[in-house]
Formats: structure tokens, sequence, C-alpha cells
């Protein structure tokens, strides 16, 4: 009747209810968000949170459900879900979690058929869990549609099973549009109409235009429960300001006595003054609590905590502490996790997890031990790539000894690994602008790897697990290094910088994890690497992209990874994830990052006693020629002048098999040093009678360099050289082969008993103006290994390149002479294969061989002699 409450029962039909589901449409000012509020408050009060709880989701705004998270009842207040659109699906994850949770509760309570034979089994003393009934509600659910059309087939599915799990929906919007139920409005048993924009919305809400005639007063509306039932009210108002009970007063009672009428005066009972409480001073209703706000206050603490659907957002990335066991310091260990499991064992954890499905959070481990022992981070610019890298080498740090692991960094993506450097577990950083180190940085991971080959060949290892475990007990104590990992920070630059380096690392990739050798990249997108490569990296996670359709995890999910927002991904498995920051301070905050990272480096070394992981080494600015072997002591080999870039061994230049060797420099770039150095070998390698040195110097650079046994004739002028060579060129045609020699004479060279004519000319441009005296030997240049001629010439690089057309000259490259090539102008272009000049520390060069070229070599040092 009219004046009486309206009650709204929301279990299903067969339970004499209005439910299990309902629909509420109200337009602007109708009063649609306080009816919810007051709906909810309702069943709160009216309800223990043991038997009922809420989802509360507002998809615009946040302000209807304000206020109502503190409540016992509540699992999950949803709000500003449009400002947010990537919440969405995980908000369907949550809800479709929270009906398989509920399924799988009764299927392993006994297979119970619905959550009412479960709460009969319950109240019978059956020992399970409560299960409470859930209310879903939805506000702007219209829109939520309009912007993620799929997501009706959620509400299809609550409507369909939701009765048996205890789940009831109730979906509000300001407008409804006919169609767009899709299918839904069959499960929705009571509809709540308050005044629409339309009759044709009150239509499709209720079935009559009536809500369209409304009142413009909010609240006012209409509760259709069944096909004939409309029940017209107006609703109650939580949000106003509360106002306590006035105080009682206190009075004395009168009893009533009779007294004989007379016309004589009566006095009147003298009455006290009532007492005057003190009233609190009136507080503006703007500042005031709110009814919602005093019973949710009052209902903070009363009853279980609700069962949590909605965890929070990975917004703040938790510190690496967070994922591990406590830390602490160990004798053996140093400062590790003890209680981690996998110690040592190459898997870290490096990121958390999101699992809404689940409702829970779990951390993303990285398993280096097996076939996917090579990693590839991909992600957009700033979407922290190299903070995973360095999250990924700190959980090594605290889970893995130096000697265990050991890290090897090429840094083109920022400068931020240089920070790892102090490390006890790094070898080294290079970054892109130090050449010299980069190169050697693979030369070194490329050499381990080939040693570490070699090694299992020669010591009967079967493989890298077997290694590993011997190691560990103490087997091999000459295997200064674990497992190596060579990270390139920064492929695409890299590989543009670098392109002569790019077939080493893919050979380290091909080959490397069979003996302990792991590679990681990071890129900007797929494409950067090469297919061939990028299917040995199996090891991926992928951070938000600059384009989420390259994604090759799912593409769809990709485009819900936030932008803006470093460190968020998707792990393999098609899960939100929230790297790690490498800082074991607890702390979320990036602004510090630098210097929490280097306290936990200084920490971690701190708590180290042991060795730590072997430096890259790099070629010396000056190496001492008695670094190098003497000229007698590799005779097969030739005699040495340096030492190479890829191994740091000596290199040779054997006369016996290349007779022709040739050196271009600029001034000071060390062309005298390297002929000095090139004469003491030779002089240590041959005895007098089996060497003799005719050299031209017209800069007199060589004159206390040869000793008077081996030299022939000293030349600092052209008549003397060109008289001393037409007479060697006489001696060579005297050495030419006859009819009469033997093929065994000309197998060993025995036809003639002549030393060997080393030629060896400095500053060979001042030596080729003009008459050349290097003419005469020119047809002899081609028989130079047979007849014993060894021509070593050395010139200036500035203007090379049209030397290189000089008779003698070409027909010197013509023959595959080898050479050096050392500092000098680029401009020159190539001047041995395709070796050209460039800016190189005195001593060093590109080595040309007929087999190699570009070999960097550091020549030795020899001091002149006065």
């Amino acid at each position: 009747g009219e004046g009486e409450p309206v009650m709204l029962d929301i279990k299903e039909a067969s339970q004499e209810g209005m439910g299990p589901h309902g629909l509420c449409v109200g337009a602007t000012g109708s009063g649609k968000s306080e009816l919810l509020r007051t709906l909810v408050l309702g069943l709160a009060v009216t309800h223990s949170s043991e038997t009922l709880n809420f989802i509360l989701a507002d998809f615009k705004g946040g302000a209807t459900f304000t206020g109502m998270a503190d409540m016992p009842h509540t699992s999950a207040v949803i709000t500003n879900l449009a400002d947010e659109l990537t919440l969405v699906d995980r908000m369907r994850d949550a809800i479709t979690g929270e009906l398989n949770r509920r399924q799988e509760m009764l299927r392993k309570a006994g297979n119970y058929a619905n959550i009412t034979d479960y709460e009969k089994a319950r109240a019978a003393g059956a020992a399970l869990d409560p299960l409470p009934s859930l209310v879903l509600i939805i506000d702007e659910f219209s829109e939520l549609l309009a912007a993620k059309p799929d997501f009706i087939e959620m509400f299809i599915q609550i409507g369909r099973i939701g009765r048996s799990l205890g789940v009831h929906m109730l979906l509000a919007s300001q407008r409804l549009e006919e169609g767009k139920l899709r299918g839904l409005d069959t499960f929705l048993s009571y509809r709540i109409g308050l005044r629409t924009f339309s009759a044709a919305e009150s239509r499709t809400a209720i079935g009559v235009p009536d809500a369209y005639h409304l009142p413009n007063v909010p609240g006012a509306g209409f509760l259709k429960y069944d096909t004939e039932t409309m029940v017209q009210f107006k609703a109650a108002y939580v949000s106003g300001a509360y106002r306590a009970a006035g105080p009682v007063q206190s009075g004395r009672s009168a009893q009533a006595r009779s007294a004989l009428f007379t016309a004589a005066p009566v006095a009147l009972p003298v009455v006290p003054e009532p007492e005057v409480d003190e009233q609190p001073e009136a507080v503006d209703d703007a500042l005031a609590d709110t009814v919602l706000d005093v019973i949710v206050q009052k209902m903070i603490g009363q009853g279980p905590s609700a069962h949590q659907v909605w965890l929070p957002p990975l917004e703040e990335p938790p510190a690496l502490d967070h994922l591990l066991p406590a830390i602490a310091d160990t004798p053996e260990r140093g400062l590790t996790a003890p209680d981690y499991t996998a110690l040592g064992r190459l898997v870290v954890p490096v990121a958390l997890l999101d699992k809404p499905f689940e409702q829970r959070r779990d951390v993303l481990y990285r398993d280096f031990s097996g076939a996917a022992g090579h990693g590839l981070f991909i992600g957009g610019p700033q979407s922290g790539k190299s903070t995973m890298l360095r999250t990924m080498m700190t959980s090594f740090a605290l889970t893995h000894t130096p000697s265990e692991v050991q890290f090897y960094c090429l840094d083109f993506g920022g400068g931020s690994l240089l920070a790892m450097e102090e490390l006890h577990h790094v070898g080294g950083v290079a970054n892109r602008l130090d050449g010299e180190k980069v190169r050697r940085t693979v030369s070194e991971v490329t050499g381990i790897l080939n040693e570490r080959e070699e090694y299992f060949r020669t010591n009967n290892v079967d493989s890298i697990t077997t290694f590993r475990q011997r190691r560990a007990a103490g087997q091999l104590p000459d295997q200064k290094w674990g497992d190596v990992f060579l990270i390139v920070d920064g492929w695409a630059t890299f590989k543009n910088d670098y392109e002569m380096l790019e077939s080493d690392v893919t050979d380290i990739a091909t080959r490397g994890l069979g003996f302990g050798i792991h590679l990681v990249l990071t890129a900007s997108r797929y494409t950067e690497v090469r297919p061939a490569l990028k299917d040995l990296l199996q090891n991926r996670v992928e951070l938000r992209l600059g384009d989420p359709s390259e994604s090759e995890i799912d593409r769809k999910v990709a485009a819900n990874v936030p932008a803006g927002m470093p460190g968020r991904g998707l792990s393999p498995d098609k899960l939100h994830l929230m790297t790690a920051l490498p800082r074991i301070d607890g702390s979320s905050t990036v602004e510090d990052l630098s210097e929490a990272t280097r306290q936990t480096i200084h920490a971690i070394n701190e708590h180290w006693t042991g060795e730590a992981a072997p430096a890259v080494r790099l070629l010396p600015t000056m190496l001492d020629a008695a670094r190098l072997p003497k000229g007698s002591d590799y005779p097969d080999f030739g005699v040495a002048f340096g030492i190479d870039e890829s191994s740091l061994a000596p290199v040779f230049v054997n006369f016996e098999t290349d007779p022709l060797f040739v050196v271009f420099g600029e001034s000071e770039s060390g062309k005298s040093a390297l002929l000095r150095l090139l004469i003491h070998q030779i002089t240590e390698r041959y005895a007098p009678d089996r060497a003799k040195i005719v050299v031209g110097d017209y800069r007199r650079a060589h004159l206390q360099g040869v000793p008077e046994n081996h030299l022939s004739r000293y030349c600092a002028a052209a008549p003397a050289l060109q008289e001393t060579l037409e007479g060697l060129a006489g001696s060579m045609s005297r050495r030419m082969p006859g009819p009469d020699v033997t093929p065994e004479q000309l197998r060993n060279r025995s036809w003639y008993d002549s030393p060997d004519a080393f030629v060896i000319i400095d500053d060979y441009d001042l030596v080729a103006t003009g008459q050349n005296p290097l003419m005469p030997l020119l047809e002899y240049l081609p028989f130079a290994r047979d007849v014993g001629l060894r021509v070593i010439l050395a010139r200036s690089s500035g203007g090379a390149s049209r030397s290189l057309y000089e008779p003698v000259m070409q027909r010197i490259k013509e023959l595959g002479a080898q050479g050096l090539v050392l500092s000098g102008d680029r401009s020159e272009g190539a001047l041995l294969g395709n070796i050209s000049p460039s800016n190189l520390p005195t001593g060093r060069g590109y080595f040309h061989t007929r087999r190699r070229s570009g070999q960097l070599v550091q020549t030795g040092w020899m001091p002149a002699r006065h």
C-alpha cells in the first residue's frame, strides 16, 4: 500500500524472490547512483559478510561506490574503467575466475549441484567453508558494452550459471538502446526503471513507457518483478548528512490528585527550571559525515572480510627482495637468499605476474639452465628493457656466486648497464663509443667458448651439466669461468655500428648453450633480430611495444599493456607482469634507483670474499717486444711481431711461405719500430749464413738496427740501393732452376746453397720516386719463395692509394702479399684487401693475409739502438 516500504528480494523465483538478476535504468539526475548505494547499504546492514559479498564496478567516474571499499562485505570496488580500458579485460578475468573458484569449491566439497545444497550441508554440520552469495553491481554497463562488446558474453554466462553459484547481477545504466542486451534480457528477472530519457527506453526497460513520465524528482521509479506486478516507489537516501537523535529531556512525573473546588485561591506548585544540556556546535552539512559514512564505519571489523576478487593492478614495481626469501650473509655464498630453492641453478626471479583469473600474484622466474638458455627482452623506447637486464643480473648476483656466473655486457641502450660494472659478477661493460672494448668483449666470450669446446673434447666431458657438477665439486680448479652471459642491450644499434661482429654473436648463440655460454639481447621490435638468431632466443619477455600489433605473444593482450608505465609487459603465458627493481631495500620508488642499485652492488661485493669474474683483457697500448716469443721459438710459424685482439695470442709472419710483406701507416704510427722488430726477429730466427739483409733507409732510422754479421749492405741513398739490387737481381737469375734440376731438388730447394736475401725498405714512398731501384727485382717477385727472395716494404699511408698502381707495389699486391695497415687517413680507401686506414693508437693495425683479413693486432715495441 501507499507509504509502505518497498522490499527488493533478489533471491531466485524458486525461493519466492524476484531475482537472481536485474536491470536498473535511469537518466541523469534520476537518482540512479543514490539508489545503488541505498541497495548496497540495505543489503549490507541486513546480512553478515559471511553470507553476502559485493563486487561494485563503475565504468565511468568513480563516485557511485565511494567509501564502500571498507565494508567487510566488499570483495572488490572497481572504478574509472573508462579511463583505463586495459583494466576491463582484467575485470572480466577476475569475475570469470570467481565463477570458476565457486564451481571448484562446490565440486571439491562433494559435487554439490548449487550453493543452496552447499549451505544446507554446512548448516547440517558439514565441515565446509562459508560460501557467501555474491552481488555484482555494474554501473554504466551500457557504455561498458559499447567499449568492449564481447563483455556481454560474461554477463550471459553469469545469467546462465550465476543462480547455482550464488552470484547475483544488477546492471545499471543511464540509457538503454534496443538490441543492446542481445539475449541477456531473458536473464534479468526484475527491472528498476527510474525516470528515463525517452519512452522507448522505458518500454525496453520495464515494458511500458511510464518511467518516461515520472516526475523530475530524484529517486522516483518503478519496480517490475514479474509479468504483471509493477510497484511505484520513492527511493531512500543515504548520502545526506547524518544527524544523531536529540537529547532526551527529563521531567518530574506529575501525579493527579482530586481536590475540592472552591472559590478560594489555590497556590500553584513550584516547577523547577529544566536543565539545559550544552548543544554541540552545528556542523555544516557539506563537512558532516553522511549516513553511508557512519554506517560503513560501524561495520568495519564486524564479520570476516570478504574474499578479495580484485587485487590492485600492477602499478608500483616491487623491489627485488620482495621476490626472494629473506636475504642474509652466508660464509659460503656471501649475500644471498639462503632459503631460495634454486641457488646456483640458473633460475632467477625478475618480475611479478598478475593472475586475475586466479585472483593472486606470482613471481615470474626465468630459467636459463635448459633449452631456453638464451634470452630476448623486447620493448619499445623507455619500456624498461635495461632495468629488466639490471634486475636479472642483480637476481643472479643474489642467488649465484661470481664463480658460478659471469656477465660481459655491451651497453648500447643509454648507459644504465655501466652502473653494473662494479659488481663482482661482471667481467666488463663496454659502451658504443669504446670500439676496442666492444670487439674485445665479443672476442673474449668467443675465446671462452672455443677453449671450453676444446676442453670438453680433451677431458671427455659429455655435457654442460656434467661440467657444472664437476666444477661445483671442486674437480676443475683450472676452469675460471662458470656459466658466461653475453649481454647486448640495444641490438639494433650494435648491429648497425658493429656489423662485422654480428656473425660472431650469432655463432655464440648457435654453439654456446652446449658449453654454458648464454646470450641475452634487448630489442625494440622483433624484426630487428634475424629469424636465424631469434629462433635461438627462447627465453622471452615482451614489455610494452611501440606498436602492439607486432606482438608475437598476443596482439590483443599486448594492446592492454599500459603505455607510460616502464616495466609493464607480458610473459610468454600472456600474463601481465611488472618488472622488479634492482634494489633490496624494499622500496618501490624509481627516483633514487641509481643510488639504491649502487648500494645493492656494494653490499653484494662486500660480503663476497672470493675472486671476482675475470675482467675483459684489452690489447695493451704499449707491447714490450720482450713479451713476444723469440724469433727462433716457433720456426714452423715464422717470427712473431705482435698479438691479435681476438685471442691476445702472438701473431706470426712466415717468410718461408709468404715472402712479401707490406706496411702502411702515417707518421709516428709505428712503421719503423715494426721494421726494427722484424729485423731483430729475423736475425734470431736465421743464422748469418742463412740470411743476409739489404736495408734501404733514406732517413737513416736503422743505422744501428742490423747486426754486422747479418747485414749485406746498408743503403742510405738511391745510387747505392740501385747498385746493390742490380747485383742481387743477378744473383736471383743464377738461382732460377735450370733444366738439370731434379723434382726432388725443386721440392726441397737444394739446387742452390746461398743465404736468403731480405730486402727491407723503409719509407718506400721516397724510394719509388723517379727511377725505382726495385725494378730489377720485379721479374723475380713471382718466384721469390723458391729463390730465397724476401721483400719487406714500409711506406706512408698518405697518397698510398695512388701508389698502388706503381709497378712494383702493384705486382706485390697481385702476388697476394701479407701486410699491416697502421693508423692513417680513412679517405685513402682500401689499401690491402678491404682494409682502409683508420685512427689507431701507435703500433696498432689491421693484419691482412691471404687466409684472413682485418685482424686487429698490437705490434711489439722495440726501441731504437743508439
